[in-house]
């Protein structure tokens, strides 16, 4: 559906532009290492489903009227934060995103004219009906939901292989002369690229060289204080030891440790390499 990305462009310039300072990253999840939507749609979608459950048992109206509003008032921050991962996304997966955003806000409309409906008598039966309607189409955004985190993996690490893709050990990656200071050089071990970076007083530093947010090569971003910038949505990771200093990458980049053979030849090794699936 090419169509939707005349929505996406402009919605996106919106997004980027929210004033939300430090709390970007926040919303994002980097301080608990993944993201926080699927975490705080747990709110609202159990604040409904309960209130389901309850509208289908006789003298709960109260509670199942407090539960419909828990669910419209927690829907905000959640999302927020969905629209904040959204806004870092491929065309392809704006694009599904649009539709998932399409329908939870439909059920968010539709729980709160429930949730209006319910402060009034007489107005039961139509309550429950928004409500059940809603659920549906909750029910159809987290379908979606489910589909962008696993078949077109958003939000997932995109370095997490990395230690499954190489052997155990130390590998050659060149001499110490092939790494001029101050400059990023791109090196392939195996199936894996690597970022190596000569500092000015000698040290190398080794990361993972695709970013473990979209796969954005580290290799052609700035680097400055200690830290290397993706090129292609601005994540920051430490070069010492790969930690992500700002979003919207959540997970750190594998960090190699070094070392220099008495002909000068740079090796790597990746601790925990060479790890086999079950």
């Amino acid at each position: 559906m090419e169509k939707l990305d005349v929505l996406s462009s402009p919605m996106r310039w919106v997004v980027r532009r929210l004033p939300l300072g430090r709390s970007r990253d926040a919303l994002r999840g980097l301080p608990i290492g993944h993201p926080l939507h699927p975490a705080l749609v747990q709110v609202p979608v159990g604040a409904w489903l309960s209130a389901a459950v309850l509208d289908c048992v006789p003298g709960s109206r109260r509670g199942a009227r407090v539960l419909v509003g828990v669910g419209v008032l927690g829907a905000a921050p959640a999302a927020l934060a969905g629209w904040v991962d959204w806004a870092e996304q491929p065309p392809e997966h704006m694009r599904t995103g649009l539709v998932h955003a399409a329908s939870v806000t439909t059920a968010v409309a539709l729980y709160a004219g429930s949730w209006a409906h319910r402060r009034r008598d007489g107005r039961t039966v139509l309550a429950k009906a928004l409500g059940f309607t809603g659920l549906c189409a909750v029910g159809v955004g987290g379908l979606l939901g489910g589909h962008l985190a696993y078949r077109q993996a958003v939000g997932v690490n995109k370095a997490e292989s990395v230690p499954r893709l190489l052997e155990a050990g130390w590998h050659p990656v060149g001499a110490v002369a092939d790494f001029p200071a101050g400059v990023a050089v791109r090196r392939q071990v195996g199936e894996v690229a690597l970022l190596v970076f000569r500092c000015e007083d000698g040290r190398l530093r080794v990361l993972g060289e695709r970013c473990s947010h979209q796969s954005g090569p580290l290799s052609e971003g700035r680097i400055a204080d200690g830290c290397v910038e993706c090129p292609w949505h601005g994540s920051v990771f430490r070069l010492s030891d790969g930690a992500n200093v700002r979003g919207p990458a959540t997970a750190p980049q594998p960090a190699f440790q070094v070392r220099v053979d008495g002909d000068g030849i740079v090796r790597v090794r990746l601790p925990g390499a060479g790890r086999s699936a079950p």
